[in-house]
């Protein structure tokens, strides 16, 4: 349960969905024609404990990840928002953008994967026990990052634009923000408070991604009864998350001169020649919900 002040570190709370995410990303590149492959998350999962190695090497049998309708299901939403941030980050380098910065990076490997132009500085930011973690598997798994990685350790409920610019932070070179993964763990309010920090801190010609995540219904009491273990991977995401609904990213980037636009996760998928699984309301309610929207600030 989320407390106000709370904290966290790989293995808890919050942290603990990012070794959640990063072994759907595992299980998913490893599917027949992956939307995305992030060979990173792998590192992760292992460094994260035996247990999740574990799963990744088929000795568990029963995991929310491996059933059928929930896991292959959450598997296609995680590879297909990593492939959207991707090609996001491909226009950003083509733009000639080359301040980024990475808000709750959890275990994005980003910084390592993507082919950055020299001069590159990516920032990441998200609470020190968590950027430590990242550090330490890819150093012991001897990866470097391909740009200027930098961490600024900071709970984002904080004055995270302060910490921004005392490491290194160009408010007047144009950014590309990522905020992915972020909004179901704030409260409306700061959500706003959020986009404000961001459109404030962005000179021309800044652009941002974001996931969103609508409010969820109440249950209706005819969802399909689901395994033990996905109704308690269920209740523990419910639990850390606020389900409250949150400004809309396109109208309020839009209405503050910026250019958005916007696409649900299962027109996403279509677009790509991907179907969403037919599956129970349970299971499909969360991919419903997601939003990923691009906003792009004009250079003058």
């Amino acid at each position: 349960m989320r407390t106000e002040g709370d904290t966290w570190d790989i293995n808890t709370s919050v942290g603990s969905t990012a070794v959640f995410v990063a072994a759907a990303r595992a299980l998913a590149g490893r599917r027949p024609e992956p939307l995305a492959v992030d060979p990173y998350a792998e590192v992760f999962v292992r460094a994260a404990g035996p247990e999740w190695a574990d799963l990744l090497d088929g000795k568990v049998t029963e995991h929310s990840l491996l059933d059928p309708g929930f896991g292959a299901s959450f598997q296609t939403f995680q590879e297909a928002r990593t492939r959207y941030f991707d090609d996001y980050f491909a226009a950003v380098m083509a733009a000639g953008v080359r301040q980024i910065v990475i808000l709750a990076a959890g275990l994005d490997a980003r910084a390592y994967r993507l082919p950055w132009p020299d001069g590159t500085i990516v920032y990441e930011l998200d609470l020190p026990p968590v950027l430590e973690f990242k550090r330490q598997a890819l150093a012991a798994n001897g990866d470097k990052p391909r740009a200027d990685r930098r961490e600024v350790p900071v709970d984002l409920r904080e004055d995270w634009p302060k910490a921004l610019r005392e490491h290194g932070f160009d408010p007047a070179a144009p950014t590309a923000w990522l905020v992915e993964g972020l909004l179901p763990y704030l409260p409306a309010d700061a959500t706003d408070q959020l986009f404000d920090n961001i459109e404030r801190t962005s000179a021309p010609g800044s652009r941002v991604a974001i996931e969103e995540l609508g409010k969820q219904p109440e249950p209706a009491g005819t969802e399909v009864e689901q395994p033990e273990s996905v109704v308690a991977a269920r209740s523990d995401w419910e639990s850390l998350v606020y389900n409250e609904q949150r400004p809309d990213a396109v109208r309020w980037f839009t209405a503050r001169g910026w250019h958005a636009e916007g696409i649900s996760l299962p027109d996403y998928l279509e677009s790509l020649g991907r179907k969403t699984a037919v599956a129970s309301d349970s299971v499909q309610l969360m991919p419903s919900l997601i939003g990923l929207t691009t906003a792009v600030r004009p250079a003058s």
